[in-house]
């Protein structure tokens, strides 16, 4: 969400802004909103000289009072109630604009940095660069699942009994894997001095409203009947949620956490046959990173988060490459986003394992989080997110990567504690 200032000051920017994200359509809204902060100002002003105009004629009418000027003090007394009753309906009307306009900005994309490539969707996302050869075995890599029923590891039958498409059960050395990537995540980020952090794993609406749009809240989150809480589809919700409301002292920053928490997203709309197995999914467990940090600080910690990933996939043997995300593919609070995309033996191709994302103030405006600086004014800090690991979908990355022509899987070096000094994966039903 931007400042409600800027766009008062610069409607021609944020219309230009919706445009290069091809989101004509939104391009009223601006219009409509000015309007109406001009006359929510003209409200707010209007109340303040009546509330002025009030004080005034209420000392009068004491003085009138005091000299004996009956007459005069009641029809002083009758402006003061005329004043009174137009200002009841000013003070009604302030929230009602107020919220009118907020419910505009909320929808209203956040200005994009200048170096995002234009673009109208994921198909024009701009490759940035390789790290690692990709490599064509000279033997037929199955499927991931087929790869994982190989060491008795997935059972998806059984989980769609119990739970429906989209769950799965691990087993036996997958599953074993599946903890130890993640393990080896929290350590690795520990390691660059994240915080370890388990987080609440529902939030409350202000706080899903807070730190997403409505159009990927209503696509991706599972609400509780009943109660104001959704189960988390990332740990960064409750991660930048933990500082809702919050005025941070300036020398508390940069807040860098790294948490763990199981995830839950509808995932509607069709999925190919390449997104069936454990590719798609409503339920995951994923290490995530966090940083809220002074605004001049957030464009190095970008740089910073995304080159982590691509040294944790490339410290496990997988081939990555840096996807620039373009401007019709950045969700509505992202300043600027990149994937990384690890490589794909069996398809030869790249597909997403992470998603580095830099979001401005939006999220601290929407959740009203600031900090103070050493001037003892308050600003708003930036904030960043990415995936140190999804391991479902890491670990189709994994086991193409490091599958062997007679079906064992090796264990990299960087893993092999977390194994119980496993360096590989003998198959059970080769």
């Amino acid at each position: 969400m931007i400042d409600i200032k800027f766009l008062r000051e610069n409607p021609d920017v944020v219309k230009q802004n919706i445009k290069n994200k091809f989101q004509d359509h939104k391009l009223p809204l601006v219009d409509e909103v000015i309007a109406l902060d001009i006359e929510n100002r003209k409200t707010i002003q209007e109340a303040n000289d009546l509330r002025s105009e009030k004080n005034k004629c209420s000392k009068m009418i004491g003085a009138l009072m005091a000299q004996g000027k009956k007459e005069d003090a009641e029809q002083m007394k009758k402006k003061v109630a005329e004043s009174s009753a137009r200002l009841a309906e000013l003070e009604k009307l302030e929230p009602e604009y107020e919220e009118k306009i907020r419910k505009i900005m909320m929808v209203i994309p956040n200005i994009i940095d200048p170096s995002v490539p234009i673009g109208k969707d994921d198909s024009e996302n701009v490759e940035v660069q390789r790290f690692g050869e990709p490599v064509v075995p000279n033997f037929d890599i199955p499927y991931h699942t087929e790869i994982m029923e190989n060491f008795d590891g997935v059972d998806m039958d059984a989980a769609g009994r119990v739970s429906g498409n989209g769950f799965y059960y691990l087993m036996g050395d997958i599953a074993r894997l599946h903890e130890a990537v993640l393990a080896y995540a929290r350590d690795f980020m520990i390691e660059r001095g994240f915080t370890f952090c388990i987080p609440p794993f529902m939030i409350h609406g202000n706080v899903v409203e807070g730190v997403m749009s409505q159009t990927d809240m209503d696509a991706m989150m599972y609400k509780i009947e009943g109660e104001d809480l959704y189960l988390i589809g990332t740990s960064e919700h409750s991660m930048i949620g933990k500082f809702i409301d919050q005025i941070l002292p300036e020398t508390a920053l940069p807040q860098t956490l790294t948490s763990y928490s199981p995830c839950f997203r509808k995932e509607k709309g069709a999925h190919g046959i390449e997104e069936r197995g454990v590719y798609r999914i409503h339920q995951f467990e994923k290490q995530e990173m966090i940083v809220v940090c002074k605004p001049e600080d957030s464009m190095d910690w970008y740089e910073k988060m995304w080159r982590w990933s691509v040294e944790l996939f490339r410290s496990m043997d997988i081939p990555v490459r840096q996807l620039e995300c373009c401007s019709g593919d950045l969700a509505d609070l992202k300043v600027k986003s990149c994937d990384i995309e690890a490589w794909s033996p069996r398809q030869q191709k790249y597909f997403e394992v992470c998603s580095c994302s830099n979001l401005g103030d939006a999220q601290a405006r929407r959740l009203k989080i600031r900090v103070k600086g050493a001037d003892g004014r308050t600003y708003l800090p930036h904030t960043l997110n990415n995936t140190v690991v999804a391991p479902p979908r890491m670990l189709i990355a994994f086991l193409e990567n490091n599958l062997q022509s007679d079906g064992t899987v090796l264990i990299p070096k960087a893993i092999q504690h977390y194994m119980g000094g496993k360096d590989k994966l003998i198959p059970k039903n080769k």
